[in-house]
């Protein structure tokens, strides 16, 4: 699971990056509040369950997506399936304490909000994790599948952002969890992703290169500072790439190695993620020595930038494994 942008594309966004680098430090931020007073801001088992339209979109699932996962409910009065789903839904986002937060939208009120996530057909479940969404499953689903769906959205969310979800207290009253204060201490790492982060707004590729660099230095496993590192060297790769060339150049010469690797870059930053990774595993199979052993480093660097999660990485790691074997 890789969560992605607003648009499920596949392209190489780099607000996913700043998202990711912005959930950290959040997730960060409320820890160090919470150590300091002793204790974590709690909500009541009331507050997993909210009611979202419109107007309180941003606030109520963007933004909380800081903090939490936000599992979206899509569903109407009339769908018979939503009153089978919802319910379930619900005693779910109670019982899992916090891990996820459930925003049930009314489709016939908000058609806006429907249309912009592509909803085809309701019951429609999605997730929002640090701004980032990604559908989860569509229509009626057994509780097992969906469990199992949870499970893999908290971990990602653990993993990928730091979110650790809501402290729930069955004694505080809906609604009365505060804000955390604005003057939280930053986290360690806080003012080189912001840097990394401003680079990139600034178009600075190698300032975000060196500034990511500078955050693996004393920490090599950092997972915001890995993939924003992996997609700013992409990016700095096929900035000034004629891409007409590229493409003629690697159609006419399909075991040259430079060539495919230069078209795959291309290819993922485009959001052809698969044609991407299908080239340069077949070109491993073409070619021998040191033209395939860098493009086998391509296509790892590659799995970088979309994410260890996604099973297109998944997939092509095994059709990675059979051309090398």
């Amino acid at each position: 699971m890789q969560p992605r942008n607003m648009s499920m594309s596949g392209v190489v966004d780099l607000a996913a990056v700043k998202a990711a680098q912005e959930a950290k430090a959040k997730a960060e931020q409320a820890r160090a509040e919470a150590a300091r007073h002793g204790g974590t801001r709690a909500v009541s088992p009331a507050d997993l369950v909210i009611d979202v339209d419109e107007a309180g979109f941003e606030r109520d699932v963007l933004q909380r997506s800081a903090e939490v996962p936000v599992v979206i409910d899509f569903w109407a009065e009339w769908c018979q399936p939503c009153k089978q789903l919802s319910p379930v839904l619900e005693r779910l986002a109670v019982e899992y304490n916090g891990r996820f937060l459930l925003a049930k939208i009314d489709v016939d009120a908000n058609q806006l909000l429907m249309q912009q996530f592509g909803v085809q057909g309701i019951p429609a479940v999605f997730a929002v994790v640090a701004g980032q969404a990604l559908p989860l499953f569509q229509g009626a689903a057994g509780e097992e599948q969906i469990r199992q769906t949870l499970d893999q959205l908290v971990q990602v969310a653990e993993q990928r952002f730091g979110l650790t979800g809501l402290t729930v207290d069955p004694d505080a009253e809906p609604g009365a969890a505060a804000q955390a204060p604005a003057d939280v201490p930053a986290g360690p790492y806080e003012s080189l992703l912001n840097a990394a982060a401003e680079a990139l707004d600034a178009g600075d590729l190698a300032g975000a290169v060196q500034a990511y660099k500078n955050v693996l230095a004393d920490d090599p496993a950092h997972p915001e500072a890995k993939l924003g590192l992996a997609q700013a060297e992409l990016l700095q790769r096929v900035r000034d790439l004629d891409p007409q060339k590229v493409r003629q150049e690697a159609a006419g010469k399909p075991a040259d190695a430079q060539a495919q690797i230069a078209a795959a870059d291309l290819d993922l930053v485009g959001g052809h993620v698969e044609d991407a990774f299908g080239r340069l595993i077949d070109t491993v199979r073409r070619t021998a020595g040191e033209d395939r052993d860098a493009v086998r480093l391509r296509l790892l660097e590659l799995f970088e930038v979309v994410g260890a999660e996604d099973p297109r990485v998944t997939a092509a790691r095994r059709a990675l494994a059979r051309a090398l074997f």
